[in-house]
């Protein structure tokens, strides 16, 4: 287990990670741990987002960014991916309500166009009512892949070649980093993943090059502020070289 007792807490301390990211699993097998519906266990884990959504923006963290469904997801069954769906409208929802008094900027990163057209609508509300906060920056990964990210952005490079506004040559790192969904924002210091599987599962790949992991049997549901605490205890222990000595 990496997580170590909580010592102190991280706004007390310097040397904060700037973006944090999250890959919200475990919810599945905490609902069959219980004899639940899986659906329970998405409920329960939405939650968690909520609360630790706020306590980031609390202790200072900049960015955000969490996996809620990956577009490898629709390859479950289309009952959990519907209920999926909904839960997500209703947060969308709610999220109007509960986050207009919260200063955090929502944003949401990967393909919404084959989702329905009232949460694409719902999306577009929600990022437009934070737009002018000064708060962190939450970006929500729905039906988002790190593999698709990198293609599209590609793509985007290329059409602007066939227009005649760039080369091959001017195709740099910068270039490419100013084409990702996360354009603007520094790059992940710190990828949480709870549940014990120990893969990053397609997200952020590209920004990822430099982050540090850390991976717990934790599952999502179960995951409290204080594990967020003992995360950045832990990434702060870490020597980051960069590929430097």
């Amino acid at each position: 287990m990496l997580f170590q007792k909580r010592k102190a807490r991280p706004e007390e301390q310097g040397g904060l990670p700037r973006h944090i990211g999250i890959i919200m699993d475990g919810n599945g097998r905490w609902a069959k741990k219980r004899g639940l519906p899986r659906m329970a266990g998405h409920r329960a884990g939405a939650q968690v987002f909520r609360k630790i959504a706020r306590y980031c923006n609390q202790i200072g963290i900049q960015c955000l960014t969490v996996y809620a469904f990956s577009t490898e997801n629709w390859k479950r069954p289309k009952e959990e991916v519907d209920s999926i769906m909904e839960l997500f409208r209703q947060y969308l929802r709610e999220a109007l309500e509960d986050f207009k008094d919260e200063n955090i900027v929502t944003r949401f990163i990967g393909d919404r166009s084959v989702l329905a057209p009232d949460l694409i609508q719902l999306m577009a509300e929600a990022e437009e009512a934070s737009a002018n906060k000064t708060g962190m920056i939450l970006n929500i990964a729905i039906n988002y892949g790190g593999r698709q990210e990198i293609v599209y952005a590609a793509r985007r490079l290329a059409q602007q070649c066939l227009e005649g506004k760039c080369s091959p040559d001017d195709i740099t790192e910068q270039a490419i980093d100013e084409q990702m969904d996360t354009a603007g924002q520094p790059d992940p210091d710190l990828i949480i993943r709870p549940s014990g599987e120990m893969r990053t599962s397609n997200f952020l790949l590209w920004q990822s090059a430099y982050s540090e992991y850390l991976f717990d049997h934790i599952l999502w549901p179960d995951f409290k502020t204080s594990h967020i605490d003992q995360a950045i205890e832990e990434y702060r222990r870490r020597n980051r070289r960069f590929g430097g000595v």
